[in-house]
């Protein structure tokens, strides 16, 4: 066996090296030097190639061809390249190594950040034949033992790793000793300092390259700027990358934004157009999980709570929940986040503003993963500007005290990322084509819309004189000092009676009442959108006090065009995805994707025995099969082992391990 696992290593390295590797280049005493001379006279094959990647994807998950990004991410790994891919949230990111790694002699590594996701990686790689498997912290010692037993064998293709497990002593000595053929960094974007989610640790990545020079290195995100993308190449030492940069943009995800006004109704309205299906609720606050999530299982919905404050038994309870199919809603902090891989989210809330676009589309990323339609709705609030603001002025004002050298552009940085995520939010612009372009590609929108945001959609209604009603609003923080804050802005506005309008005399001016027909919401969206626009500042400090900017003056003396808009309630009818039909809109399109013939009986009775097996094997139900390859077995009534390998989705492991099961459903 040891004699065999020399074969694989030293093909791995012909292949990054082009060189052939004799025994005795091996290091002395390690465990494949002691059957050095009978390994040294078996024969070594050709390198895999392309070709034989595809067929063992098929025979392994049903697949027959992959998408030009992942060819091409496996063709150059395959050559020995390093390679950076950058795709969407459920564009299939993984399989660009789990797939050369079915064939590549040796051992792929992949440094992933959450035990979470590893586990739900690995347990889908079971279930498909893969020999795939975990270190972690969580593992007792002797479930460790019989992974590093396993590797020792030969017995595994992925070992998937923690990137803090890369400092533990002698770990890179015994990687190597392994036989490591490849590296795979996922969430690569943790790495950079730039990056929306920087983790420290994952600097230790970079001491791989150092260490194994010639072993090609895959790095892997779903959300990277330009900037970001270097810093990756850079601080893991990649040379000469291939960088491989699919569309942002996902078409199934409708996108809505909304002013924040009666929370708890606004997420319920959400909830009812997407009954008994899946949806994650972000909040700011751990007190606003816990408020929430308490409002909304009083109204009856199946949904429980999760941030960083609880029991970790009870988190582990929820996650497992919601992956199970068990739980409807979670609502949650950020600390709900990427090891969550349930691919059929229908929809995704945000309660508040996130501090980011690039966390923003990792978020809402988190829907529609089966590319399925699903729904984005984020609700915001001026507050939620300030309230970033301060934090963040917070912290660098920490850092600096600290002796921080990069604290002052650090903060620069993030309220420059925070401008962009409330242009998002309060601009009128299509959803789609905004957040492609921050990831600096254009999207053409065509003459009809995008067909999947509010924009597109019409729900955003234009307000006439909107220049004039800008007007009247800067004139009124010009005409009290350009020293209050929206609240009390909006106030005068409206003509209200209040101790503090009495007594500051800001009853008396001119501009007082001048709004008296409008809504308060109203007021306090226009007021936020001229924030987004820029004509309006947030002064720093403790007080989010409203001036002027010099565009601002231009637009108080209609010198420049201001465009503002009412938000208008989602439309009943009429719209392409997430409207009031979206509860049924993924299974219709999952079942017209199937094509002709469907049998819509038979398909909810194959959901059930989704279900059932899951819960029997202890795994997903998403994780046996998607909705996808429910519909086409549907629609194809396959009555034979070799009818259902024709199925999209169907690999060997799970026709011989479901089929009989699946068969007999579609027999009955």
């Amino acid at each position: 066996m040891r004699a065999a696992c020399l074969i694989r290593a030293r093909h791995a390295l012909q292949s990054v090296r082009g060189t052939r590797v004799d025994a005795h280049d091996l290091e002395p005493g390690s465990l494949w030097a002691e059957d050095e001379a009978s390994a040294a006279a078996a024969p070594v094959g050709p390198p895999p190639t392309f070709e034989d990647v595809v067929h063992h994807v098929r025979h392994a998950f049903g697949f027959d061809a992959l998408r030009p990004i992942q060819e091409a991410a496996v063709r150059a790994t395959l050559a020995g390249r390093d390679v950076v891919v950058v795709m969407p949230t459920g564009g299939g990111k993984s399989l660009c190594f789990q797939a050369p790694a079915l064939v590549r002699a040796g051992l792929t590594v992949v440094v992933s950040p959450l035990i979470a996701l590893m586990e739900d990686q690995v347990a889908g790689l079971v279930e498909n034949g893969v020999a795939a498997a975990q270190l972690t912290s969580s593992q007792t010692p002797e479930e460790r033992r019989e992974v590093e037993r396993r590797i020792a064998r030969g017995g595994l293709q992925l070992l998937y790793v923690a990137p803090e497990r890369l400092a533990a002593e002698g770990f890179l000595a015994w990687l190597e000793q392994s036989g490591m053929s490849a590296l795979a960094v996922d969430e690569a974007h943790c790495i950079s300092h730039w990056g929306h989610d920087f983790r420290p640790e994952y600097r230790l990545v970079g001491e791989v390259r150092a260490r194994f020079p010639h072993v090609p290195i895959l790095a892997l995100t779903a959300t990277a700027t330009p900037e970001v993308r270097a810093d990756i190449v850079r601080n893991l030492g990649l040379a000469d990358p291939l960088v491989l940069v699919g569309g942002f943009d996902r078409p199934n995800l409708t996108y809505r934004v909304l002013p924040r006004r009666d929370l708890v109704e606004q997420v319920m309205s959400v909830i009812a157009r997407h009954a008994g299906e899946a949806g994650i609720v972000y909040c700011l606050r751990r007190s606003d999980v816990d408020e929430l999530s308490a409002d909304l299982r009083a109204r009856g919905v199946s949904c429980a709570g999760y941030h960083a404050g609880m029991d970790g038994a009870e988190r582990t309870r929820v996650q497992r929940a919601f992956l199970q199919e068990e739980l409807d809603v979670v609502v949650a902090t950020v600390a709900f986040g990427m090891g969550i891989d349930r691919s059929d989210v229908r929809f995704v809330v945000h309660a508040s503003l996130p501090k980011g676009v690039e966390q923003y589309s990792q978020e809402t990323g988190r829907a529609g993963r089966d590319g399925l339609p699903a729904e984005c709705v984020l609700f915001y609030g001026g507050a939620d500007f300030h309230g970033w603001k301060t934090l963040m002025e917070l912290s660098a004002r920490d850092a600096r005290a600290e002796g921080q050298a990069s604290a002052g552009s650090d903060l620069e940085r993030q309220l420059e990322r925070l401008g962009h995520m409330w242009s998002l939010a309060t601009g009128a612009v299509c959803r789609h084509q905004v957040l492609a372009g921050y990831f600096g590609q254009e999207l053409p929108v065509p003459a009809g819309g995008c067909r999947a945001c509010d924009v597109c959609l019409g729900e955003i209604a234009h307000v006439p004189e909107g220049a004039v009603i800008a007007q009247k609003i800067l004139s009124a923080v010009v005409k009290t000092g350009q020293r209050y804050g929206a609240a009390h802005v909006a106030d005068v506005l409206r003509g209200a009676d209040t101790a503090r309008i009495r007594q500051t005399g800001h009853d008396l001016l001119s501009v007082y009442g001048l709004l008296r027909a409008q809504s308060l919401a109203d007021v306090r969206s226009w007021i936020d959108q001229l924030v987004g626009l820029g004509h309006l500042r947030v002064a720093d400090g403790e007080y989010p006090t409203l001036f002027l900017s010099k565009s601002g003056v231009e637009a108080m003396h209609a010198r420049v065009p201001v465009t503002l808009y009412v938000p208008a309630r989602p439309k009943s009818s009429g719209s392409k995805r997430g409207g009031s039909g979206a509860s049924s809109a993924a299974r219709s399109a999952a079942l017209d994707e199937a094509g002709p013939g469907v049998d819509e009986a038979l398909f909810g009775r194959l959901r059930e025995l989704r279900r059932s097996l899951a819960k029997e094997r202890g795994v997903p139900p998403y994780l046996i099969f998607n909705d996808r390859t429910l519909a086409e077995m549907a629609a194809k009534k396959p009555r034979t082992i070799e009818e259902l390998l024709r199925v999209k989705g169907v690999g060997d492991k799970k026709a011989a391990d479901l089929g009989e099961e699946f068969l007999r459903a579609i027999g009955e």
